[in-house]
């Protein structure tokens, strides 16, 4: 895994030297709360979200974090992700996925035994959609890591998969989904989801797009989510602007 990880960054770095076209993007997210897929991970605390991509030809390599303004609320969130995209319409990323706790002086960031380390390796392949098809989809599934497990400690290999719709309304973007995990958990066995402790439907909700002019040369985007996880039966109601 170690030999694997190497071989990423110098390809990465491989990539990015040699592009004819390399932009660099920071950005930053204020919610009013995190929700990802349905689940609540920064529980009711707003949060801050920054991103930093670094963007060469078709490739994206980035880093992503939601950091949880209440101070009560240790466990954070700093992920790495590539993409590749094949074209406009597919494309594949690899997430690592990490959740420092800051209660703790260490949080062995650099542990890469799988039975032990915090990282959740995940595949995502996305189609993006097209001007003639407004729909969406991705699928996912974690491969490595601190995956959820079965009884016998074997990973469950969690999936998710998810179908958008996109349009516009009066220069608002919108976009409806349904997403869901095709996993089923053994409860009887002791089993718990990395998504719910059942297969089926955690993440229906829509969300809408539009930037707000400040003045005449600034303006901010707005976005609103309206979010349902059938499963916990729980609702969210997410306000947030982007910088």
């Amino acid at each position: 895994m170690k030999k694997l990880i190497l071989l990423t960054i110098i390809l990465s770095a491989f990539l990015c030297g040699t592009a004819q076209n390399i932009s660099v993007d920071p950005g930053t997210d204020i919610m009013s709360r995190y929700v990802w897929r349905g689940l609540s991970p920064g529980g009711s605390s707003p949060s801050i979200q920054p991103s930093l991509k670094f963007n060469a030809g078709k490739f994206t390599l980035g880093t992503w974090g939601a950091f949880a303004i209440d101070n009560s609320f240790t466990v954070q969130e700093t992920d790495l992700f590539a993409t590749y995209n094949f074209c406009d319409a597919f494309s594949l990323t690899v997430t690592d996925y990490f959740l420092p706790d800051e209660s703790l002086a260490n949080n062995n960031y650099f542990e890469m035994k799988e039975d032990s380390t915090g990282h959740v390796l995940e595949a995502a392949a996305t189609f993006n959609g097209t001007d003639q098809i407004p729909f969406t989809f991705m699928a996912a599934v974690n491969f490595w890591g601190a995956d959820a497990r079965k009884a016998d400690y074997k990973k469950q290999y969690s999936t998710y998969f998810e179908l958008g719709y996109n349009f516009t309304v009066k220069e608002t973007n919108v976009k409806a989904f349904i997403g869901g995990t095709a996993t089923s958990p053994d409860t009887e066995d002791g089993e718990s989801g990395y998504y719910g402790d059942n297969a089926g439907i955690t993440n229906i909700g829509v969300t809408a797009v539009k930037k707000v002019a400040l003045t005449d040369k600034f303006s901010l985007p707005l976005t609103t989510s309206f979010v349902i996880n059938p499963q916990t039966e729980n609702v969210f109601l997410i306000v947030g602007i982007s910088l």
